[in-house]
């Protein structure tokens, strides 16, 4: 295939208008090497010329080194893959811009949709769903315990049979914009609970509606919108970058040969490993077990378990909590938003923070040290004389803390470093998110109520135990990477290349690997 490059400005300030070829002698000049993370989302259009090539250095720059990163002959993405490609920052802006439009716009709706279906359930107890089914707090502590086992029996099978949707938003997105873009991902699963609560204010007012309470309208209307949304994701969304066409995404498909070539490449260059296995192969159990001992990554695991725990009991019981006050129906139901939107902006801050000062860690340990004080609060001085709009203030304070799930699932991936690892890494860390669910579901228990202060005691505890396994998981990262460092750097550039050659697949063992942290 041969590319055309017209009127293109070269970091160096000449130009060139030649024809390249994967076959020719020339080999074209690679932009300014764009390593600093922390301007990538605001200064890139502003500091760089947008008719400069945007090609990013990388490992098949080196004749040798290429070899062995060249994507398997099963890839489906080979027949544009182009070591020799050039872009500019203006076709890239433009391409991602189209990728966000086409591909992130509907896999939030999809998100969503998931969502809003686990979401409904605190609304269906603020209009008596327990009363109506004669149930305790207990048994629906034992109703999430039981679906959240049934979830992490299901999270690694599942994963596995689908790993290319594991993965599907890797295809088409760099390293540095997965945070960004698992940051929107996870905004719409909150915007379902905000579109949750504004539903259910008005659903839940059909009760009696042909003798039916209104939670049960809620669950049905609310179904089969999900219903619709999956139906319509088998049709809208593509399997690759490169098969776009058919169905309602048209003969031609979405994207043209050269945004298609462009696309393959940036990603390719930036993680190369995404090239050794094509989406619809399946992981082994050789590759499993492989991957599940793989220690460098249960400090993110264990993380994974308990991060979220400390804020689940009050966000699961805040319905009941409210109603308990003597709001209505309505209200409870509306006041139930606020903290939503509260945590989508404490959401895009913290990890817009975490990106910008390279302290992926220690922004997600602060997202504890803001709910400490609130869980003080209601272990010693929270009581049944207390107002219920500052009771209802500072529930609402506590559960805006930034649920920082894509912060650590980009650390979880980046850390991988690999397909193969990657895959069964993000479904074992959803494994022990979803074990997290059962503890949450059994703190708070009935002969506690209605303050729960052991139960209180014991989140306050957690946060503790969290604030340690943070700085643990900082530690550690940090020690091996300054012992790699070492190693690296005592090696010649002979023995650098060498050591590459003959280690291609040793993920995130190798030598010039280094963990995010």
């Amino acid at each position: 295939m041969t590319t055309v490059i017209t009127s293109i400005k070269y970091s160096d300030g000449s130009s060139d208008s030649d024809i390249k070829t994967k076959g020719g002698s020339s080999i074209p000049p690679l932009g300014e090497p764009f390593h600093d993370t922390k301007k990538y989302f605001w200064q890139k259009a502003k500091d760089h010329d947008l008719d400069a090539i945007a090609t990013q250095p990388s490992v098949y720059d080196d004749p040798v080194v290429s070899e062995k990163y060249k994507p398997r002959s099963d890839w489906e993405n080979l027949h544009r893959f182009n070591p020799l490609a050039r872009w500019t920052w203006r076709e890239e802006k433009a391409l991602v811009r189209k990728i966000d439009k086409r591909i992130m716009i509907w896999t939030c709706i999809m998100f969503m949709g998931l969502e809003i279906d686990r979401a409904n359930i605190s609304q269906a107890v603020s209009d008596n769903m327990l009363d109506d089914l004669g149930l305790t707090t207990m048994d629906f502590n034992l109703g999430i315990t039981v679906f959240a086992v049934s979830f992490l029996a299901a999270e690694l099978p599942s994963q596995l049979v689908s790993k290319w949707i594991v993965l599907y938003l890797s295809y088409f997105y760099t390293h540095a914009e997965m945070t960004l873009r698992l940051g929107c991902f996870f905004l719409a699963m909150t915007s379902s609970d905000i579109l949750a609560a504004l539903l259910g204010a008005g659903l839940l007012r059909m009760r009696g509606v042909l003798g039916y309470a209104g939670w049960r309208w809620m669950f049905l209307i609310e179904g089969l919108l999900t219903l619709v949304i999956g139906l319509c994701s088998f049709i809208l969304m593509p399997a690759s970058p490169t098969e776009t066409a058919g169905n309602l995404r048209g003969k031609k498909g979405w994207f043209t040969e050269r945004e298609e070539e462009i696309m393959v490449n940036r990603v390719i260059r930036d993680d190369p490993t995404k090239g050794t296995m094509h989406n619809r192969q399946p992981i082994t159990p050789r590759l499993l077990l492989k991957s599940i001992l793989d220690y460098d990554l249960w400090p993110m695991y264990l993380i994974g378990m308990t991060y979220l725990v400390p804020v689940m009991p009050p966000g699961r019981y805040l319905t009941l909590s409210l109603r308990g006050l003597g709001f209505s129906t309505f209200e409870t139901n509306l006041l139930s938003i606020p903290n939503q939107i509260l945590g989508m902006c404490s959401l895009v801050l913290f990890v817009w923070c975490a990106e910008r000062y390279k302290q992926l860690l220690m922004w997600a340990a602060l997202a504890q040290v803001w709910i400490l004080p609130f869980l003080i609060w209601l272990r010693a001085g929270y009581d049944v004389e207390t107002s219920k709009w500052t009771t209802w203030v500072l529930l609402t304070l506590l559960l805006s803390k930034p649920m920082l799930q894509p912060l650590q699932m980009s650390i979880v991936s980046r850390n991988s470093n690999g397909v193969r690892l990657r895959t069964v890494s993000a479904a074992l860390y959803n494994m022990f998110v979803q074990l997290s669910q059962v503890i949450g579901a059994n703190i708070y228990t009935l002969e506690d109520a209605p303050l729960y202060r052991k139960g209180n005691s014991a989140l306050i505890g957690l946060v503790c135990w969290n604030l340690l396994l943070y700085a643990f998981a900082k530690a550690y990262y940090e020690l091996k990477n300054r012992s790699r460092d070492k190693k690296w750097k005592a090696m010649s550039s002979e023995e650098q290349l060498d050591y590459i050659e003959k280690n291609p697949d040793l993920g995130n063992k190798r030598l010039d690997f280094r963990f995010a942290t």
